[in-house]
């Protein structure tokens, strides 16, 4: 098994690169994914969320009202720590879980959006950051998302540094690029993915 951190700064692309590498074969276990499942009504990870941050935070029909707790967090570094430490245990155990449960050949990608934050590269066996410049990333926030550019700043401020994330990366996929570039560069990519792979011993 090839275990693959994939991450990449809010409106970089990330999951066009995701969706890419899964069509050529990768197993995908998305964080972002697994991080709405933990907080669903009924769950003790949503019961956690209403305990820190009040009832207020949830919707008439009891579940987690996403933005409101977006505009609480993103503006304040001290309750989004709050918000991490309540939801990111439960997303590494269910990712694991998911981990142990993929084929023992496989090429297992692991979609974290805050990797470099959480200094969660050692997991895995390489890293790969899909690169986009801050301009970008704000224009597909702002147009493809439907934030106001404000709230866009405030999100990618919250997050690593264009030049962070790329100091851990073992790969850098570009995405200032049009599409059919993208697939080109993924495509790359994956054959470096499956001729690492292929070269692992079975005990690792």
């Amino acid at each position: 098994m090839l275990k693959v951190g994939l991450t990449g700064g809010i409106g970089a692309g990330k999951s066009e690169v995701s969706r890419l590498l899964v069509e050529h074969g990768a197993v995908l276990i998305d964080a972002d994914r697994i991080a709405r499942e933990v907080v669903e009504p009924g769950t003790p990870g949503l019961a956690a969320v209403v305990d820190a941050f009040g009832e207020e935070i949830l919707t008439a029909d009891g579940a987690l009202d996403r933005p409101k707790l977006g505009s609480l967090v993103f503006a304040d570094p001290e309750k989004l720590a709050v918000l991490n430490a309540i939801v990111h245990p439960l997303v590494g155990a269910r990712s694991r879980e998911l981990e142990e449960a993929a084929a023992v050949d496989a090429v297992v990608v692991h979609d974290v959006p805050l990797l470099t934050e959480n200094g969660l590269a050692p997991l895995y066996d390489l890293v790969i950051v899909v690169d986009a410049s801050p301009e970008t990333q704000l224009d597909r926030l702002v147009d493809r998302r439907g934030m106001t550019a404000q709230d866009a700043r405030a999100r990618m401020a919250a997050q690593a540094s264009r030049e962070e994330r790329r100091a851990i990366a073992d790969i850098v996929i570009d995405n200032d690029v049009p599409l059919d570039a993208l697939r080109r560069r993924v495509e790359d990519v994956w054959s470096q993915l499956e001729d690492r792979a292929s070269r692992r011993s079975p005990a690792e």
